[in-house]
């Protein structure tokens, strides 16, 4: 009898992976959980009211998942343009990041267009900096602000953080529209400093946790970096070198660690995309694996147990859930704790 009940009290505390919404199979069809369709995720954010929205990067269009799990069309007509407008009527080019504010307002890094979205409560699209890829005439812009944004955040004060890929710098859009360089001086290197002094290669995904701390998923480098608000950067976790290692700090080993989340408790959640894997990195600076075996897959169940195929993009709900872009999958999953 007493053995009974401890394994059940063990299986509540277990950490599980299930899949949330999408059948696996590449579509762009709304609807019901099980049978909705995405085709290749890279961007995932949840707002305060716990509505889940998607960048459905190969179908151009930003989605939306209502806390029952139906899945809607947010905005994007699913053509490949630079377009504002509400709804369908807007159009994106390969958007690879979102995030939302407080109010539910979502941030998009659109990638292959070089610029950076909002999109309102209603669904209205309007650019609000960069420019479109070259050779398209109605715009005139010439002054390239981003060069494939892949990362984005918004801070409590609605500045708005971009990871410039190309450029290898991390960007600030102050309410106010004004860009400035707030890390990094446009060189590949991994160098700790304030401001210019640092140096990224090819940082992709960011997130924020409760101080305005701004986390960095410098991609190339694997590792995890941190900028103060004063844009003083550090390296968390992570080395040069590839690999899976846990540990603490230079310890621990990631392969293109992507997306990334930041719990109430000062945990950064990694997407760690070369590996399969989900990782963990405590304010201590100890990184665990989360979720995944290493191996390419969509098995659900108990997360060391479990797999993904190229997790790209993490968020948090307010119950603390942790939701995976799985990109490759097609599949949003989710991870229970």
């Amino acid at each position: 009898m007493a053995v009974t009940l401890t394994s059940a009290c063990d299986r509540k505390h277990e950490t599980i992976v299930s899949t949330f919404v999408g059948n696996g199979t590449p579509g762009a069809v709304n609807g019901a959980a099980e049978t909705a369709s995405f085709s290749n995720l890279m961007g995932i954010a949840a707002d305060s009211a716990g509505n889940i929205y998607v960048a459905d990067s190969r179908n151009n269009i930003i989605r939306k998942i209502s806390t029952a799990g139906i899945v809607t069309t947010l905005a994007g007509s699913g053509k490949q343009g630079a377009d504002d407008g509400k709804g369908t009527a807007a159009s994106f080019f390969f958007p690879a990041a979102l995030t939302a504010d407080a109010s539910g307002v979502v941030y998009v890094a659109d990638t292959h267009n070089s610029m950076v979205r909002k999109i309102s409560r209603d669904g209205t699209v309007s650019t609000i900096a960069g420019r479109i890829s070259p050779g398209v005439a109605k715009y005139r812009d010439t002054v390239i602000k981003f060069d494939n944004p892949y990362g984005i955040a918004v801070d409590q004060h609605g500045n708005v953080f971009v990871s410039d890929w190309e450029r290898d710098m991390i960007k600030k859009i102050s309410p106010d529209g004004k860009i400035t360089a707030f890390a990094g001086k446009g060189k590949k290197g991994a160098k700790d400093g304030k401001g210019s002094a640092a140096t990224f290669y090819l940082p992709e995904g960011l997130a924020l946790d409760r101080a305005d701390n701004l986390y960095v998923a410098d991609c190339y480098n694997n590792m995890i970096r941190k900028i103060s608000p004063d844009g003083t950067v550090t390296t968390v976790a992570g080395k040069l070198t590839k690999g899976s290692d846990n540990g603490k700090g230079k310890g621990a080993s990631f392969s293109h660690p992507d997306g990334l989340a930041v719990d109430r408790a000062g945990n950064v959640y990694v997407a760690d995309v070369g590996n399969n894997k989900i990782r963990k990195i405590t304010p201590r600076g100890v990184v665990t694996t989360v979720a995944g075996t290493g191996k390419h897959g969509a098995q659900n169940g108990p997360a060391h147990s479990a797999t993904f195929y190229r997790p790209f993009a993490l968020t948090i709900d307010k119950e603390g859930n942790l939701y995976v872009a799985d990109y490759q999958n097609n599949l949003v999953r989710k991870i229970s704790f």
